[in-house]
């Protein structure tokens, strides 16, 4: 490994200075930047974002906004974090612009970057993990403590109705769990079951 980083992240760039481009609690919040304590450890950012690009090829913006939607829009990246990351895994190797359309060039991952990746597998598998975690905990900070209650409320009551699926039983709790979305708002309209 060249840059020293393999486990934990740290590299070059000054990648833990004062930019914080490894997204250690930069970022926009729903009230500006920021947001009173770290969202990503050292070096999870650059896992996150390479895992997401190994996933498909995607344009920073397009990074920034998958991370968001991860944390249902209640935290965002800055690109100040985000993009000398991005530098650095190109200077590395592991990421390339590739055909798009338009003018901006979508990022892919390298072989070397999808190795890098494989050789950094429990890494990234922890920090996608701390993510998921995170975002739990900020959506969960943004809804109010009755609201809280009323959803364990109907977790617990979809619990106990365990043995009362039926086709029809569970095509009328999904018309009234469907319905209280459609009250609710917010969500954009999806097909399917």
């Amino acid at each position: 490994m060249r840059d020293g980083m393999r486990g934990r992240g740290h590299g070059r760039h000054g990648e833990r200075g004062d930019h914080h481009p490894d997204g250690s609690g930069l970022g926009h919040g729903r009230h500006g930047r920021g947001g009173g304590g770290r969202v990503f450890g050292p070096g999870d950012l650059r896992l996150v974002l390479l895992a997401l690009l190994a996933e498909q090829p995607r344009h920073g913006y397009e990074l920034i906004k998958a991370i968001e939607a991860i944390f249902h829009g209640t935290y965002s990246p800055s690109p100040g974090s985000v993009y000398p990351i991005l530098t650095m895994a190109e200077e590395l190797g592991h990421i390339t612009p590739v055909e798009g359309d338009g003018a901006r060039r979508p990022l892919a991952v390298t072989p070397e970057g999808l190795q890098w990746l494989a050789d950094n597998a429990d890494a990234v598998e922890l920090a996608q993990s701390r993510m998921q975690f995170a975002a739990r905990a900020m959506v969960k900070r943004t809804v109010p403590e009755p609201v809280m209650q009323s959803m364990e409320k109907l977790k617990a009551a979809l619990a106990f109705h365990a043995d009362q699926w039926t086709p029809t039983e569970t095509a009328r709790v999904k018309a009234i769990l469907e319905q209280a979305v459609k009250e609710i708002g917010g969500l954009p309209e999806t097909t399917g079951p």
